[in-house]
């Protein structure tokens, strides 16, 4: 067995902006690495977490022209999700509007094609992207496979499911919830997230993000709770996921494992890069994806959770970016 690959070294944007992309908002970007590079845009997760530095990292900084971009009321972008509750704002952040919003960054640019790269929420919104745009799209790069179906949402916050796997984490989950609104958490916490008292949604949004944080790695990481528990952050994130999560994603059930609009991507050459141990989003989905993309290459990395900086999940990564990064066509180097 070859020696696991890790992060590149750390590297400083050579570019960024602030894009206008109507209805009020706009969002940050910023690229880095080589300009006359490979391009290729970082999907980031959530919805709602915003980028990191790290994120730079999983691509050859002298092969890669790297995007990074805070979707719609996350990170640097503005309107802040911590800042409002004016629906005209949130009904113009939907599922629709960031696919528009990637054309417009692409457009933007100046770039034709750009390989995507998309972890959790960002694998759904990379999926939403691609078929809907598929003539842009040189590869996928997929890890922590969700799609929002019910299921998938029921598992991580509906009771039933991984109560029974982290039962003192899921006390402090359903805390803030009324014991008679118990059964319909995600409802429940969206009248919490949206109350304009802070007595309100700051408990709420930090037993939210809390609950996530706690889960996304097998091992406990302490650095990251407190990160996410911090109250703007966490009341942004939490807002910004249950907006999504109420509202199925902005998706029809089942729409980005529908035949047909996996037809639209079957020979977009695609990495599939799933944790066994994932409790935020259960292998299944990614079982589900790669049964119906069969061209795809899917690696089940037994010993990880669902956070991407864990040893054998960035490994696949890094190996799945170094294969595509001098346009490698799909050859892609076993690991």
């Amino acid at each position: 067995m070859s020696e696991l690959r890790t992060f590149y070294p750390e590297i400083e944007p050579y570019d960024t902006f602030q894009l206008p992309v109507g209805n009020g908002h706009e969002i940050y970007v910023e690229q880095s690495g080589n300009p006359e590079g490979r391009p290729v845009v970082f999907v980031h997760g959530g919805p709602g977490s915003g980028t990191s530095p790290k994120q730079r990292r999983v691509f050859d900084p002298q092969r890669y022209r790297i995007v990074l971009l805070d979707q719609r009321m996350a990170g640097r972008s503005t309107p802040h999700a911590a800042s409002t509750t004016d629906l005209t704002l949130w009904s113009t952040n939907t599922t629709p509007h960031l696919v528009a919003d990637l054309e417009a960054v692409r457009e933007r640019l100046g770039i034709d094609r750009w390989q995507v790269f998309g972890g959790s929420w960002g694998s759904c919104l990379a999926l939403a992207y691609a078929q809907a745009h598929p003539d842009r799209v040189t590869e996928l790069v997929l890890r922590g496979i969700f799609t929002l179906r019910r299921g998938e949402l029921a598992w991580m916050y509906e009771r039933g499911h991984l109560e029974h796997v982290y039962p003192d984490l899921w006390a402090e989950f359903v805390a803030p919830v009324a014991p008679a609104r118990r059964h319909e958490m995600q409802v429940a916490y969206h009248e919490l997230l949206f109350d304009d008292d802070p007595a309100v949604h700051v408990p709420a949004g930090r037993a939210w993000s809390g609950w996530e944080a706690r889960i996304i790695t097998v091992l406990p990481d302490e650095e990251g709770y407190r990160r996410a528990v911090e109250d703007d952050q966490a009341v942004a994130f939490a807002r910004i996921e249950n907006h999504y999560f109420v509202n199925g994603g902005f998706l029809r059930e089942g729409q980005l494992l529908d035949p047909g609009n996996l037809a639209r991507i079957q020979d977009i050459p695609t990495v599939i890069v799933q944790g066994r141990l994932d409790m935020c989003t259960p292998a299944r989905t990614a079982f589900d994806l790669a049964e119906r993309l069969p061209g795809a290459r899917f690696v089940l990395v037994p010993d990880a959770g669902h956070a991407f900086s864990e040893p054998g999940t960035l490994d696949a990564l890094v190996r799945a970016t170094d294969s595509f990064a001098d346009g490698a066509g799909g050859s892609l180097e076993k690991p």
